[in-house]
């Protein structure tokens, strides 16, 4: 039996200020240039206002990019076109900063954090501080078997929790949240597929490094049997996550709630974190309205996720190369909105305060 009572996040989290939002719509109309004018940046400036509680709204100076990292079994199944078990060479490749996102985070100042969950690598091949929260080594093959133990998921659960706190107490004033994993599109699928009550091929997508057509048959086959084994625990989230989810998805949910509970801003990449948001409303019917859908990646299970939260995605940009890259894409979009509304005049014969 677990000591998680996630029935707490539904009491400890708050839907972003409404009478701040007021606020910040009649700021709007007073500004030099014309209401609807700047389109969904109006939306999103008005957004950032009720979420950090201030008009003028702060523009977003300190984001971070945070990524879990994983390893799932139901990549020896071959339903991804990297073997299993090679997360930790994606993860090296970030640190060293020669993947899309460190590319992108370079170019946008933006600091970079990998946290390790389950990768299949000992841990003393890197950073301390990257390993230090780790609860496994790789997750279960969930079609046959549970991904976590009980235990294990609520470890990884307080651990995605506990990164929410470091983030918020650091001063991040929004978390570019991603992925690293093998095999973590499939798990996403069976997440999905389960909380929206679909069968697997309507969830399947052929994830970041495109797969053929026989691969993406084996990863419908093993969504398909990880579903059977996940729709008798849906009434449990936790149970649920252990089941067929992952340290790394685990996390990721404890990580968005707890963010939530922070009044910590999350943008949203790929269909792996668009799983766990689902799972994370699941728990707190408020949550996702500290959350914003970067872009739409071409990943179906992603949409249907996207859907069911009714968050509409900022850009169309179909990046499936996950890891936070397309989310990143999305944050000048917001900076901008930030800054518009900090920083737009108020038109003349308007005096301050009006």
């Amino acid at each position: 039996m677990s000591s998680l009572n996630l029935d707490d996040f539904t009491d400890l989290i708050e839907r972003p200020d409404g009478g701040v939002r007021r606020d910040a719509e009649e700021h709007r109309a007073l500004l030099d240039v014309p209401p609807g004018s700047l389109g969904r940046l109006d939306d999103l400036g008005e957004w950032l206002a009720a979420a950090q509680s201030a008009v003028p709204v702060r523009p977003v100076e300190r984001p971070r990019v945070v990524l879990f990292a994983g390893d799932h079994g139901v990549a020896e199944l071959d339903v991804s076109s990297r073997a299993a078990g090679t997360a930790v060479k994606l993860v090296r490749d970030v640190l060293e900063g020669a993947r899309p996102v460190s590319v992108l985070a370079r170019r946008l100042d933006v600091p970079v954090r990998v946290v390790d969950m389950s990768l299949d690598c000992d841990p003393a091949s890197l950073p301390e501080d990257v390993v230090r929260h780790r609860v496994r080594r790789g997750s279960g093959r969930i079609d046959v078997e549970d991904a976590l133990t009980l235990e294990e998921a609520e470890a990884a659960f307080r651990a995605g929790m506990a990164v929410a706190d470091e983030e918020a107490d650091s001063g991040t004033d929004l978390v570019v949240l991603g992925d690293v994993s093998v095999g973590g599109t499939t798990a996403a699928g069976v997440l999905v597929a389960a909380l929206c009550g679909t069968d697997a091929s309507v969830v399947t997508g052929r994830g970041g490094l495109a797969i053929d057509d026989l691969a993406w048959m084996r990863k419908c086959a093993a969504i398909r049997d990880a579903l059977r084994r996940a729709r008798p625990v849906l009434g449990d989230q936790l149970r649920l996550l252990a089941t067929v989810g992952g340290a790394d998805l685990t996390a990721m949910t404890g990580f968005l709630l707890q963010s939530a509970v922070r009044k910590l801003p999350v943008l949203l990449d790929g269909v792996v974190t668009a799983a766990c948001a689902l799972v994370a409303q699941r728990v707190a019917f408020r949550a996702p309205d500290w959350w914003l859908a970067s872009h739409l990646s071409g990943e179906p299970g992603q949409a249907k996720a996207l859907d069911r939260m009714a968050l509409e995605p900022l850009l169309p940009q179909g990046v499936r190369v996950g890891e936070g890259a397309g989310a990143l894409l999305a944050l000048p979009l917001v900076q901008a909105a930030g800054a518009l509304a900090a920083e737009l005049p108020v038109r003349e014969g308007v005096a301050k305060g009006d």
